[in-house]
């Protein structure tokens, strides 16, 4: 799988971490930066990602900021995208099932580090249920 992974000043240890795992697993990973510590916009990184998944140049993406709420938000403000919050595994297992999320947003204060691997796991193979949930989904894409 082809996976876009972008994070801000604060989640560059967490991508870096992610990253190694990613690898591990066997994917391919385009990191869309940043790589320092230096304060940087969270959304240019976001949107980087963001945009390589709407295309299709990626078969999911990553954001990572602080809390993972700043990347959530401005993922889900471009058209296509469904991106949800995971801090662990079941997180992000069921931001799949039920919501077929594209994207998942990861907080670098957070996330437990000794999780990680297995919410990078679940967010991966996991495949949306469809049925009900599909129903509402349609919902969403209609305010789009």
């Amino acid at each position: 799988m082809k996976i876009a992974i972008g994070a801000d000043h604060k989640g560059v240890e967490l991508k870096a971490r992610a990253i190694e795992i990613l690898k591990k697993m066997g994917h391919e990973v385009i990191d869309m930066g940043t790589d320092s510590a230096e304060s940087v916009d969270y959304p240019d990184f976001g949107f980087a990602v963001t945009t390589a998944v709407v295309n299709g140049t990626v078969d999911y993406g990553i954001n990572i900021c602080w809390t993972g709420n700043g990347m959530a938000i401005a993922s889900n403000k471009v058209k296509g995208i469904r991106a949800g919050l995971a801090v662990n595994p079941e997180m992000a297992r069921l931001t799949r099932l039920h919501n077929n999320a594209n994207v998942l947003a990861l907080s670098g204060k957070f996330t437990p580090e000794d999780q990680l691997a297995d919410i990078l796991k679940q967010f991966l193979t996991t495949d949306f249920e469809g049925g009900r949930h599909s129903r509402r989904l349609d919902k969403i894409e209609a305010v789009e």
